[in-house]
């Protein structure tokens, strides 16, 4: 009988990283960028003259012997490895010369990746992948039609699973850089004003094109994950993936292996599972991304007024008072400070006003106490100017204002026909009670797109089981619950571009800004229209029929 010893961890040795804190760093990088480069040519030894000739001509040192220095002291931190060079050896004498071939290590190559890993890290700005969002639903769709067989195939799930797996990490890293260089660009650091006010309307566009993209993509993906898992089909698609995985582990490590491969490819299921769909008392991933993106519109709306708002010359406080402390930093003496204060802020005793030339002459040749009565006080001399005008200045024509009542009226138009809108998609919308999908009638565009936002909501918080949802809308005006029917019925809502269509469903939306006596009467759905051309039936938001 034998038992294991439990072995204490190996401390690692981080000793080839200390080129990066060296006096001369950006040398020793460069040296190990040209072995990197060398080895992706399957070089595997270089001499010194060959490193000298790879390095940048920018930073490569004057004198060769730097280079061998360079290579030395890599060696020295178990970066390089250095062999005599006795390819080059033609006399008795060479033997005593010092020559060394050099090649990397397996702890300087590890120490490169990372740093490689590092740089690409940090310099990521990110994206929002609408096409990922597409990938994940075709895998998904995979997972399910592998599921329904007798006996799923290893490797077709292997292949489903890792390329889906794949699709979701790139998915959330971009998304979380591009929502972090999006934060640094709404506090305007590092971007200048006019790239900002020419950059931000494609980028407004690209969050509402990735916002739409979210809201029906990520109903039906939280669908597909939740029929996925109501049938109890995950957990042996995770057992043949770790199967696979750990086929080639070796023999007694075999039961181990595999083990652990279950767990992880367990971790990443829930890690997509909690992504998409919405538990109890926590919002999805998706739900907070969708609400960090809508946010970031006004708030880069908000930096362009206020970038507008600085060019157009109005004040602005905050530079004024940078201004005035750099002015204060620049000032001869204490005596210059004071007299600075006293302009910008007027905080002293108005019987020490300085009026003129010899009021000031006076009082620096006799001041006055701060603590002299008013009744005691010597007068002040007060030029006539100052007392009709209250300013030395002479009044010239005042600066023509230019006139932006125009431009307010024609807003101000604008904003009423989009509030008007608005309110009537609203009203359209709101059903005064639970009615099927099916009688909600023809839609206009407006209407047909709070409708399919509304319709996001319910559908992002839909979880295996659930028959019954309710969501309110991003801004809170509005509430939709959605009810699931089993009588197999198919609804259709008609729209100027299309036909949406799906399972029957009960829905009911209700306007959360009227009042209580107003949410009785639904808005009246108008007759349908026949339409005599084919119109095109879409592969809807929520993709009902299919994903229930």
């Amino acid at each position: 009988m034998t038992s294991e010893i439990p072995q204490a961890a190996e401390a690692v040795d981080y000793t080839p990283f200390s080129h990066l804190t060296a006096p001369n760093a950006p040398l020793y990088r460069q040296v190990m960028r040209a072995f990197l480069a060398a080895k992706e040519r399957f070089a595997v030894h270089l001499r010194p003259e060959d490193v000298y000739a790879a390095l940048d001509a920018r930073i490569r040192p004057l004198d060769p012997e730097a280079v061998t220095q360079a290579l030395d002291k890599l060696v020295e931190w178990g970066n390089l490895r250095a062999d005599p060079d006795h390819a080059r050896v033609t006399a008795v004498e060479d033997f005593y010369r010092r020559r060394f071939i050099y090649q990397l290590t397996r702890a300087g190559e590890a120490a490169e990746a990372a740093l490689g890993t590092y740089d690409e890290v940090l310099g990521r700005r990110g994206e929002l992948q609408a096409v990922a969002l597409h990938d994940i639903v075709t895998q998904l769709r995979a997972l399910l039609v592998i599921a329904a067989e007798d006996e799923p195939d290893p490797a077709k799930t292997y292949v489903a699973l890792a390329v889906l797996t794949a699709r979701f990490t790139d998915l959330a890293d971009n998304a979380r850089a591009f929502m972090g260089s999006l934060q640094r660009t709404i506090d305007l650091h590092d971007i200048e004003v006019e790239a900002f006010l020419a950059y931000k309307d494609r980028l407004i566009q690209y969050l509402e094109r990735f916002i739409q993209d979210l809201i029906t993509l990520g109903g039906r993906i939280a669908l597909l994950i939740g029929e996925l898992e109501e049938r109890e089909r995950v957990g042996p698609l995770l057992r043949l993936a770790a199967a696979r995985e750990a086929a080639d582990a070796a023999p007694e490590d075999a039961g181990r292996a595999e083990a652990v491969a279950y767990e992880r490819w367990a971790a990443r299921w829930s890690g997509l599972a909690e992504w998409f769909v919405s538990g109890e008392g926590r919002e999805s991933q998706a739900r907070l991304l969708r609400g960090r993106a809508l946010n970031s519109i006004p708030q880069l709306l908000a930096v362009v007024r206020q970038l507008n708002e600085r060019r157009t010359g109005r004040s602005d406080r905050s530079a004024d008072f940078r201004t005035l402390a750099r002015w204060f930093a620049q000032a001869p003496d204490d005596e210059a400070r004071h007299r600075l204060w006293r302009v910008a802020f007027g905080l002293h005793s108005s019987r020490h006003l300085t009026v003129d030339a010899d009021t000031l002459t006076e009082r620096t040749a006799s001041p006055e106490p701060a603590s002299t009565p008013w009744s005691e006080a010597r007068p002040l001399r007060i030029s006539p100017q100052l007392r009709r005008t209250g300013s030395y200045e002479r009044r010239g024509r005042p600066r023509r204002v230019a006139d932006r009542s125009e431009a307010k009226r024609r807003l101000a138009k604008i904003a009423a026909r989009q509030t008007e809108e608005t309110r009537r998609a609203r009203d359209r919308l709101v059903t005064g009670g639970a009615v099927r999908l099916s009688r909600l009638g023809e839609l206009d565009p407006l209407a047909f797109q709070l409708f399919l936002r509304l319709l996001g909501d319910a559908l992002a918080t839909w979880r295996p089981g659930t028959t019954t949802t309710a969501a309110t809308s991003a801004d809170g005006s509005m509430e939709i619950r959605l009810t699931a029917l089993g009588d197999g019925s198919t609804a259709e809502v008609r729209t100027p571009d299309g036909v949406f269509s799906g399972p029957d469903h009960l829905i009911d939306i209700v306007d959360l800004t009227m009042g209580p006596g107003d949410r009785t009467a639904p808005a009246p759905a108008p007759a349908p229209v026949t339409v005599p051309v084919p119109v095109p039936r879409w592969d809807t938001a929520s993709q009902l029929a299919e994903d229930r």
